[in-house]
């Protein structure tokens, strides 16, 4: 036999990698099987007197908060049953049942919860989900709740969509009840914004009343920190002079005070708000005395106050 045909014969077939793509479906709803008929659980946790037993396993695949729970040698890696403070039994069933079939249900009425839970066990789809379904949901009924809750948990996609829709909608907005439970912080950056879209500034002022009034005895003193945020130099003189003697205002030690000092040393943002028209109204103050000026936009103010001058 030639030496040829006594060599191995080279296969041209090369190692493959297969990947069953029923596998982890079928093994996620094996794993749910198992928690629905209780087999093979070997921990129960227990949130404000309801008792979840469950896989250490399961959980700490899914949450990093269990993975150092139960793998780092911590005491309730040896405990049979482990208490969970701080969390909503409702909600932490919701997200249980989401850790053991990947599905994830979320309404209007329990998302905050849900958002604060996942947040505690870091669970970030269960997060990410929850914020986005949030944004999704910012109107006229829902725009300050959210922002508020936003604004607590830092969910930038949320406050940044709630601050969008109050700027756009703020006449409708400041006429609500909720309006009044903004924090003061929370009022003065909403008026601070050239995004709202208001016609006049008044609309701006009488939002501030409405929400000073809402509880005179405990916001009152927030006036004077309040006021350098409404733009004055945007106010007729009419309008300025029915707002100084504003009861609020005339109650309130110094706060006309504030109002003048804020407008003759150019502190009141003089930007027209998004709503305003072109043709605008600007105010100058000039050795005392408030001078009303029309002008259209492509006019330079120097002009304007020269021909006046």
């Amino acid at each position: 036999m030639a030496a040829a045909d006594q060599e191995p014969h080279a296969s041209a077939v090369h190692p493959r990698s297969y990947q069953d793509e029923s596998y982890q479906h079928g093994f996620l709803g094996t794993v749910d099987d198992f928690q629905k008929a209780g087999v093979l659980q070997d921990v129960v946790l227990e949130v404000e007197d309801r008792r979840f037993p469950c896989h250490r396993l399961v959980l700490s695949a899914a949450s990093p908060y269990f993975r150092a729970m139960f793998t780092n040698g911590m005491a309730e890696s040896r405990q049979t049953t482990v208490v969970l403070r701080g969390l909503d039994a409702a909600m932490f069933g919701e997200i249980l049942s989401y850790i053991y079939s990947g599905t994830l249900h979320v309404s209007l009425d329990k998302v905050q919860r849900l958002y604060q839970t996942a947040d505690l066990l870091q669970l970030d789809y269960v997060r990410d989900t929850c914020s986005s379904y949030m944004a999704m949901n910012v109107d006229c009924s829902t725009c300050v709740d959210l922002h508020k809750f936003a604004d607590i948990f830092s969910v930038d996609i949320v406050r940044n969509r709630c601050l969008q829709w109050i700027g756009r909608h703020f006449a409708e907005v400041a006429s609500s009840e909720e309006f009044c439970s903004l924090s003061v912080n929370q009022l003065t950056e909403i008026i601070s914004r050239d995004e709202l879209d208001v016609k006049e500034e008044t609309t701006v002022w009488e939002a501030v009343v409405k929400w000073v009034q809402h509880s005179r005895e405990d916001r009152l003193h927030h006036l004077p920190s309040i006021l350098p945020h409404i733009r004055f130099n945007l106010l007729t003189s009419e309008d300025m002079a029915a707002i100084l003697q504003h009861p609020l205002v005339r109650e309130d030690p110094g706060s006309s005070e504030i109002i003048r000092n804020v407008v003759q040393r150019g502190g009141s943002n003089s930007n027209l708000r998004i709503g305003m028209d072109t043709l605008e109204m600007a105010l100058f103050f000039k050795e005392g005395c408030a001078c009303t000026f029309f002008f259209q936009p492509e006019q330079s103010l120097n002009s304007i106050i020269q021909s006046r001058s």
